[in-house]
């Protein structure tokens, strides 16, 4: 209903753009918006080996702020993508910044740093040889982040406001570039978080980390999985929806 919306843009011209902002490196990342503020993540130099957190001002394209970080992790990547791969993720008060090196970073909404954790530095075979690009995902009082690969898979919990690991679980190995999905529950405590595996799509407690209902399924590797309250819509050779059962641990499927 709608009227008045541009139906062309140009941003060599100028036409119906209303700012636009150099950045300092690449980025295949997609931008997030927090109230007034638009955040965005680039990688630059030679190794792609330093990472950049921006803030701009949503109106204006004026850049509130500028982090650097060096990336304590594997940044080899294929050249269609980037270190700066990975979607930013944001609690409302903070924004959790997330490279393929599996450096997490956690700034407030000024740019003052919270936290940081190298996951690779930490783990030097969680990594794979094209890139990573899994982004993160906050359900509660964590931010959860996947890391599926063929050197040392595992998915984490880590508490927003600390940085410290509030729950880790071992992956099934092989190479995966989609991203935690947040399946709702009616209400918070209920909200579970979808992993897809190359073989499963699982749902765990985000508290925990436990499995509370899982499908076999030939998975894509890179299509995320999208979700209602009653269903779950998968890319496994086709586009299915499945309904969980979570009484019974199991989901089944309801059309392909």
């Amino acid at each position: 209903q709608e009227t008045g919306l541009p139906v062309h843009f140009d941003v060599e011209t100028g036409e119906n753009v209303a700012w636009k902002s150099p950045l300092p490196g690449r980025g295949a990342s997609g931008p997030i918006v927090v109230g007034d503020r638009v955040f965005v993540t680039a990688s630059s130099g030679p190794r792609q080996d330093r990472l950049h957190v921006l803030c701009f001002e949503a109106t204006t394209g004026e850049c509130r702020w500028h982090r650097q970080l060096w990336g304590t992790g594997s940044t080899v990547c294929n050249p269609f993508g980037a270190v700066a791969a990975p979607t930013p993720a944001s609690d409302g008060e903070r924004v959790f910044a997330f490279f393929s090196s599996n450096d997490l970073a956690g700034f407030d909404l000024d740019g003052n740093l919270q936290w940081f954790r190298g996951l690779s530095y930490e783990s030097p075979a969680t990594r794979n040889d094209v890139g990573m690009a899994s982004s993160p995902l906050v359900v509660g009082d964590v931010v959860v982040v996947q890391m599926e690969n063929q050197g040392a898979p595992y998915a984490a919990g880590i508490d927003r406001r600390t940085g410290k690991t509030v729950w880790q679980i071992e992956r099934t190995y092989g190479s995966m570039w989609t991203s935690p999905t947040l399946l709702p529950g009616g209400t918070t405590d209920k909200d579970l978080v979808l992993f897809q595996g190359r073989d499963v799509v699982s749902a765990h407690n985000p508290h925990t980390g436990a499995v509370v209902w899982s499908f076999s399924a030939p998975c894509h590797s890179t299509s995320s999985v999208a979700a209602d309250e009653k269903h779950v819509y998968l890319q496994a050779q086709g586009l299915n929806a499945i309904r969980p059962n979570p009484e019974t641990g199991t989901a089944a499927l309801v059309w392909r």
